[in-house]
C-alpha cells in the first residue's frame, strides 16, 4: 500500500492583477502535513503549476495507484466557472481551477476533471482538498489569530481571463462551486466554503495563508493519530469558521464510509 499526494499553490496569475499571496504558503503546508504521516509528496508551485503539468500530475498520479493506495490532491488558487455546453450542471455553469496559465484560456474544468479520476483502480482511495472558491456568512468562530486588513476573495470572474465574444451574457451573479469535482470520480471532498460563498485570502501573524488551510491544519495539530475526516471537519467548523471577518462555511462532501476514514491513511 503506499500514500502520495500532490500539492498545488498558484499566488502568481500573470496576465490576470489578480494575484494571490498565501496559495504557496497552502502547498508547502499541506505537504509538510502529509509527509508526517507517510505520503510521498509532490508539489506544482506557480509556474510548474501550468494546465498541462496539473493535468499530467493529476492523471499520472492516479492511474498509477493500485488497490488499497491513498492519493490525496490539495488545491490552494482561484477558482472559476464557463457557461455549461453539455446540459450536466444545473445551475448552468462549470466550474473550474485556475492553472497559472489561466490568463491565456486555460481553465481546467469539473468535465475534464472527472476522467482522470475515473481511471483510478479499483479500491484507490481519492481525496480533494480545495482552497478555492466556493465561501458563506455567519458570525462565530475565532479570529484571534487574523492579521489585520481585509481578506482576498479566490474567485477569479470569467471577464478577467476571458476573451470578451466569449463572455455569457449577464445574468445574477453567481460563485462556482467544486460541487462537481465531487461527482468526478473522488471518495471525499474538503472545501472551503459553500457555493455561495468565497474561500478567504489572508494573513495570519504575519504569513499569508488561505484562511481554510490555516485553520484546517490547526485543526488537524491537535487530533488523535485515530481521528476521522468527519472529526477533523467538525474541528474546523464552526469553532474556527465561519467568523465576521472571514464568512466562508467549509464543506465536506462523500460517503459516510469515506467521512469515517482515518485521516490521510
Amino acid at each position: 500500500m503506499s500514500k502520495k499526494a500532490l500539492c498545488i499553490g498558484i499566488n502568481d496569475y500573470p496576465g490576470t492583477q489578480n494575484d494571490l499571496s498565501g496559495c504557496v504558503n497552502d502547498a508547502n503546508d499541506w505537504a509538510a502535513a502529509l509527509a508526517t504521516r507517510g505520503f510521498t509528496v509532490n508539489k506544482l508551485i506557480d509556474s510548474q503549476a501550468s494546465k498541462a503539468a496539473m493535468v499530467a500530475g493529476m492523471s499520472g498520479l492516479i492511474s498509477g495507484a493500485a488497490k488499497g493506495d491513498t492519493v490525496i490532491i490539495t488545491y490552494s488558487g482561484h477558482g472559476t466557472w464557463v457557461p455549461d455546453k453539455n446540459g450536466d450542471e444545473p445551475d448552468g455553469r462549470d466550474e473550474g481551477l485556475c492553472p497559472w496559465d489561466i490568463g491565456s484560456g486555460k481553465v481546467l474544468l469539473d468535465d475534464e476533471i472527472a476522467p482522470i479520476f475515473a481511471h483510478r483502480a479499483a479500491g484507490v482511495r481519492v481525496i480533494l482538498i480545495s482552497d478555492s472558491c466556493h465561501s458563506g456568512s455567519v458570525t462565530r468562530g475565532d479570529d484571534s489569530d487574523l492579521d489585520p486588513g481585509l481578506p482576498r476573495a479566490r474567485f477569479l470572474p470569467p471577464s478577467v481571463w476571458m476573451k470578451a465574444a466569449d463572455l455569457p451574457a449577464p445574468r445574477i451573479a453567481l460563485l462556482p462551486t467544486l460541487s462537481g469535482l465531487s461527482r468526478s470520480g473522488g471518495d471525499l471532498l474538503m472545501a472551503g466554503c459553500t457555493d455561495t460563498q468565497y474561500s478567504w485570502d489572508t494573513s495570519f501573524k504575519g504569513r499569508p495563508n488561505g484562511a481554510f488551510t490555516y485553520y484546517a491544519l490547526k485543526a488537524f495539530a491537535a487530533l488523535p493519530a485515530s481521528a476521522s475526516y468527519n472529526d477533523w471537519f467538525k474541528a474546523i467548523s464552526p469553532t474556527y469558521l465561519p467568523t465576521n471577518q472571514l464568512p466562508q462555511n467549509p464543506q465536506i462532501f462523500g460517503t459516510k464510509t469515506a467521512r469515517a476514514w482515518k485521516i490521510f491513511s
